[in-house]
This record gives C-alpha cells, sequence and structure tokens, in this order.
C-alpha cells in the first residue's frame, strides 16, 4: 500500500491530462486523421476518471493503483506528444514521417496495454462507463491492426524539393500541390510554419547538421512560388485558409455576386451562416438555436464528432462572432443579428443610464431598505432576470448575486422565493453560475427547499438542477445536503415539484459519491412508489434515476428488496423505448452475481419481450437486452445440468 500512500491524487492528474489533451487541436495534415483519433478516444476516458475521482488510492488493490500510475505515464507521454504534433513544423512532420509514426505507434501501445491492466471489475463504477472503457480498448486494438498508407506522392515531392531535385524545382504543378496539401496558402500558416522552424533551430542549439535551415529554404521557395502565383487566399478563421480562391478571384466575386460563406462561419448542423456561435464540450462550434434544438431533443453526443458531451454547458464564441461580423462588413452583408434571448451583447457599462439607476436602485433597496422594501426588490430583480440574458449579465455584474444569497435565509417566504428564484433566474447565463457558488448560495438553497414554501422549495431543487450541470458543483451540492430534501420534495411535492426533484437528482446522481447519500435518503421507496402510480406521470424520470443507482451495490440491495421485477418486466414489454433500456439496465445489475432475479423474470414472460428489445430497441436497450439473454442462456445451461445431475441420482437409487 506505499505507493497509494506515496501518490493519492493520481485520478485528479488523470483527469487535467486528459483535459489538456482536450484543449490541443490544429494538428498537421501529415497526420491529421490519426492524431485526432487518438485525442478523440482519451477523451471518452473522461467519465471513467470522474466516477473513481474519489476512491481512497490506499483502498484500491495494488495491481490496479500500480496500473493506474502506468496510465498516467502513458497519458504524460500522449500529451508530449500531441503538442508536438501540433506545433511542430509541416514539412518536418513529412520528411520525418517514418519516425513519427514509430513514435505514434508507441504511444498507443503504451496507452493500450496501461489501460488494459486496469481491472473495471475491482472497480465501483456503472456499467455505462465500462463498457465505454471497453470501446476505447477496442478501438485502441482495431486501429493497431490497421495501417494507412502515407500520402507517399507527397514525401517524394517534399524530398526531392528538400534535396534541390532540378525536375520538381521547376515543375510550378509540383509546388501548388504542396502549398494545399500542406495547408501553407495563406499569409498567417505560412509565417507559423517559419516561427516552428525558427522554434526548431532554438531547440536544437543551432541546426548544426543544417538540415532545418534546409526546411526553410524549401519553405522560401513556397511561399515564393504562392505570392508569385497569385495563390495566397484570404485568411479567415484564426489565421487559417477556408477557401481555394486567388485573391483576384475573391475581389471579382465581391464586385459581381453574393460571396461564398466559408465553412468555418457555417453551423456544421443548420450549414448556415452562425448568428451566435457557442463552443460545446467537445471543442466543436455551432449556431446557439441548432444546438440547442439538439440538446432539447434527448441527444448527448456531439453531432459533428459523436463525442459524448460530458456537459451541455454553451460557451460562447467571441472570436468567432467577431470574425463572421467583420467579414460580412468586408463583403457588403449585414452581420447577423442574435436572437434576443441569447448570450448578452453588452455589459452594465454599455446600458443606458436609467437602465443602471433601476438596477442600482433595486440593489440599494436590497442593502438598505425596510423587509418590506427588499421583498418588492428581489421580486423586481426576479422578474428583470428572467426578462433576457443580458439583464442577468447586468444584474450580477451590479454586486446582486451575494445580496439575493443573504435573503434566502431570513424568516419571510415570500422574500425567500423572490430571491431563490431571482437566483435561478440568474443563473441560466452560465458564466453567473460560479459566481452563485462562490458567494456561498449552496446552503441556503438547501435552506429554502428545507424550509421555503412550496413554490420556493420547487425553484430551489430547479436552481440546484442548473448549477449542478457543472460537473464540480456536482460534489458540492451534494455535500451540502441538499438530497435528503430533494427526495422528500419527489415525495410531497406537487406535480411541477417532482419533476424538478427528480431532474435535479439524475444530475447529482451522475457522480458516483452522491448515490449512497440518495438510497439512504430512502430515494428507492420514493421511486418504485413513482413507477407503479396509477397515472404513471413520473415513470420515466423515476426509471432513469433508478438505472443509475441500481449499479451501487445498496441500490441494487434496496431495489431488489423492493420487489421490482414484476414491474420491470412489464415495462421491457410494453414501456416506451427509453422506458425499455431503463428497465433493462436496473434488471442488468440486479441480475449480477444474483440468478434469483432470472429466474423470476423468466418465470414472468421475460424471453420474448427481451428477443424484442435486442431487435428493435435503442441502441443501450439491445446492448442491455443482449447481456441479459446472454446470462439467461448461462442460467438455462446450468438449471438443466442441475435437473440431469438430479435424475441421475435418482435413477441410481431407484436401482
Amino acid at each position: 500500500m506505499g505507493e497509494g500512500q506515496q501518490d493519492d491524487g493520481v485520478v485528479d492528474s488523470l483527469i487535467d491530462l486528459v483535459n489538456e489533451i482536450r484543449s490541443i487541436s490544429d494538428f498537421r495534415p501529415m497526420l491529421k486523421k490519426h492524431l485526432c483519433n487518438l485525442a478523440r478516444r482519451l477523451n471518452l476516458l473522461t467519465p471513467f476518471f470522474q466516477e473513481i475521482r474519489d476512491f481512497n488510492p490506499a483502498l484500491l488493490p495494488p495491481n490496479t493503483f500500480k496500473a493506474m500510475l502506468s496510465l498516467r505515464d502513458a497519458l504524460q507521454a500522449a500529451r508530449d506528444f500531441l503538442t508536438f504534433a501540433a506545433h511542430c513544423s509541416k514539412i518536418f512532420m513529412v520528411l520525418e514521417r517514418d519516425q513519427i509514426m514509430t513514435k505514434f505507434y508507441e504511444v498507443s501501445a503504451r496507452l493500450e496495454q496501461s489501460l488494459a491492466a486496469v481491472s473495471c471489475d475491482q472497480l465501483d463504477i456503472s456499467d455505462e462507463v465500462k463498457e465505454q472503457v471497453e470501446l476505447v480498448l477496442a478501438q485502441f486494438r482495431r486501429a493497431k491492426g490497421r495501417v494507412d498508407e502515407p500520402d507517399t506522392k507527397l514525401y517524394e515531392d517534399v524530398l526531392s524539393l528538400y534535396n534541390n531535385n532540378t525536375d520538381v524545382a521547376t515543375n510550378p504543378d509540383v509546388f501548388r500541390q504542396l502549398a494545399e496539401k500542406l495547408e501553407l496558402m495563406g499569409i498567417t500558416d505560412l509565417t507559423q510554419e517559419s516561427l516552428a522552424l525558427h522554434e526548431m533551430v532554438a531547440a536544437s542549439g543551432g541546426d548544426p547538421a543544417g538540415r532545418i535551415e534546409k526546411m526553410s529554404m524549401l519553405l522560401k521557395k513556397i511561399k515564393d512560388f504562392v505570392q508569385t502565383e497569385n495563390l495566397v487566399v484570404y485568411d479567415t478563421v484564426g489565421g487559417k485558409d477556408h477557401s481555394s480562391k486567388t485573391s483576384k478571384q475573391v475581389t471579382n466575386e465581391r464586385n459581381h455576386q453574393t460571396p461564398v460563406i466559408p465553412d468555418d462561419f457555417r453551423c456544421p448542423v443548420s450549414l448556415e451562416l452562425m448568428k451566435d456561435p457557442v463552443i460545446v464540450s467537445t471543442g466543436q462550434t455551432y449556431d446557439r438555436s441548432s444546438i440547442e434544438k439538439w440538446l432539447e431533443a434527448g441527444h448527448g453526443t456531439c453531432p459533428k464528432t459523436q463525442q459524448s458531451l460530458t456537459s451541455t454547458v454553451l460557451t460562447p464564441n467571441y472570436v468567432l462572432r467577431s470574425l463572421i461580423e467583420q467579414w460580412c462588413e468586408a463583403n457588403g452583408m449585414e452581420p447577423p443579428r442574435r436572437p434576443s434571448n441569447s448570450e448578452p451583447s453588452k455589459s452594465v457599462s454599455a446600458y443606458a443610464p436609467a437602465e443602471r439607476s433601476k438596477i442600482e436602485t433595486l440593489l440599494q433597496r436590497l442593502t438598505c431598505g425596510s423587509p418590506e422594501e427588499r421583498r418588492t426588490a428581489a421580486g423586481e430583480i426576479r422578474l428583470l432576470a428572467k426578462r433576457n440574458a443580458d439583464n442577468r449579465v447586468a444584474i450580477a455584474e451590479a454586486g446582486a448575486i451575494p445580496l439575493l444569497v443573504g435573503l434566502l435565509s431570513v424568516p419571510d417566504s415570500r422574500t425567500q422565493e423572490n430571491a431563490v428564484t431571482a437566483l435561478l433566474n440568474l443563473s441560466i447565463y452560465e458564466n453567473n453560475k460560479g459566481s452563485i457558488v462562490s458567494s456561498g448560495a449552496i446552503p441556503g438553497i438547501v435552506h429554502v427547499l428545507k424550509k421555503g414554501s412550496m413554490e420556493a422549495r420547487e425553484n430551489a431543487a430547479a436552481t440546484l438542477f442548473s448549477l449542478s450541470v457543472i460537473d464540480e458543483n456536482k460534489v458540492t451540492i451534494g455535500a451540502s445536503g441538499a438530497i435528503p430534501p430533494l427526495v422528500t420534495l419527489l415525495s410531497e411535492g406537487t406535480q411541477r415539484g417532482k419533476k424538478d426533484a427528480a431532474t435535479a437528482l439524475f444530475n447529482l446522481c451522475i457522480y458516483q459519491g452522491n448515490k449512497g447519500k440518495a438510497i439512504r435518503a430512502g430515494a428507492i421507496p420514493t421511486l418504485m412508489k413513482l413507477v407503479t402510480e396509477p397515472n404513471g406521470s413520473m415513470v420515466d424520470e423515476a426509471l432513469a434515476i433508478l438505472a443509475i443507482l441500481s449499479s451501487h451495490p445498496d441500490g441494487k440491495a434496496a431495489i431488489g428488496a423492493a420487489e421490482a421485477v414484476p414491474f420491470l418486466v412489464q415495462f421491457i414489454a410494453n414501456g416506451s423505448p427509453r422506458n425499455k433500456e431503463n428497465a433493462a439496465a436496473v434488471l442488468v445489475h440486479l441480475s449480477s452475481g444474483d440468478q434469483q432475479y432470472l429466474a423470476q423474470a423468466r418465470e414472468l414472460g421475460v424471453m420474448d419481450p427481451l428477443l424484442d428489445l435486442a431487435q428493435n430497441g435503442t441502441d443501450r436497450g439491445k446492448r442491455k437486452a443482449a447481456q441479459l439473454l446472454e446470462r439467461m442462456s448461462r442460467f438455462l445451461e446450468q438449471q438443466t445440468q442441475t435437473e440431469l445431475h438430479h435424475v441421475a441420482h435418482t435413477s441410481i437409487d431407484n436401482t
């Protein structure tokens, strides 16, 4: 156990490394596909690391902890390699392709070996996360057996120019193809390539072999050709080239027809010019309205990369928005107008004096007013914050959040209600979430959740859900004692209150450390009651939470004790697609290591519904059904062997 005691921050360092890798982009064209795939695979491990973050290293089996340390070293090597590959010279990467590919395969093999050594069975993690780890391992193994043919023509042309081959050096077609394939058609990219070579000179202590100088001469030839042939294209997004048109062609088209919208200015979903570009957790940019519709439809993946979204936070891409506006002005077009409910376009300092004065007056009443004045001021701020995003920014920047937090503990229930609802409305703007938590709001919100009026309790639950979108807040909220009163609201609230409590609990229990808290608070009996209610208005939410909690040993025991199998079989047979997959997921956890639930499910007629789910269900539903059918098959084989053994012994006894 000495190793565990020496380094108890290994999981945090794994998360930090994956976050660093996620931030690396703009890989060189020669190996772009390989490098992007490697970074994407590693990013898929984030949920795994997050679930095991709170494990005590001293309690981990020595071989598992040793594997974690090995995986950390492998991730460090991958980060260093990807950083190098994102910033080094493009010409160098072509000329040294064999050396770089060898390094790539070494890094990939090391990652695969380290990840394979981590035994997920020894860790208390959900089946979904185990499946994701297995998926990453399978991708590494498939990639190892698949070697893509490198661009031999590109390598030969660059090598010939590097060696001053006269035939190639006088062929304009070769230069044109090199400039296009190496993406050296824009002034910014040519400059960045020059800087990359300069940094290599500094790193190698002066280029004693003269190799980098020869690469610089090659770059100068490409640059001279591009400029002489008037092939320099207009740099658009972040210095990247996104058009194959020459400067003359661009000028002519501006004068005679509507300009072609650069691809990076179009939303990957709608293919229209983006009005309000925002960045999702995978680093991809979309128009806000398009990605919000995608998320509201229940999708949890990035539309372009199909990677799982680690959060639903949408970060404004101010740089791209500015570039789009500049491009529109340069082409004589009206810049796109953002929807009124979008991100704020101005700060408090840009507000009209009357608006600033109104907010300042309200804050003064919150600070120095009588109890009635404070109640009405909180109510007015509540309405202002509900109206639009600009108000949310203005109110927060004026310093309202700490004052509202202070009102959460006052005796007057109406003041509490106004304050917590104002915080809920302010939290809609992502940047305010951190300010609300850092102002110490969580204990006050939990107080309102326990003691407030029914409407205040509902809005407190909704506020906790809004804040828990940020992963680190899940830990803070869970530790604050919020889960028991959420379970109480789930049991005794209005229909809206139950919905708010359920969404908050679902989000909080994604974090492994909160599952036990929910189970100890009595969530399982409450959820089972909702599942069996005649009107069935909360079935979707209840089954989804049960599917999460059933991955916890105590949750599994509590669900088994609640005699849930008949209801699970009923939902697998007759539920909605979502309910079928969640009911199957619960049954998978129940039957893990306990065949009595398989026997009971079989007696209740689960086989035909499972076969149908395996063929026609959602992707997750198909996986769960396949797991159950496999276990059922093993169970039936064992049962048959037992019966045959019994018959044989009976025959012997009779003789």
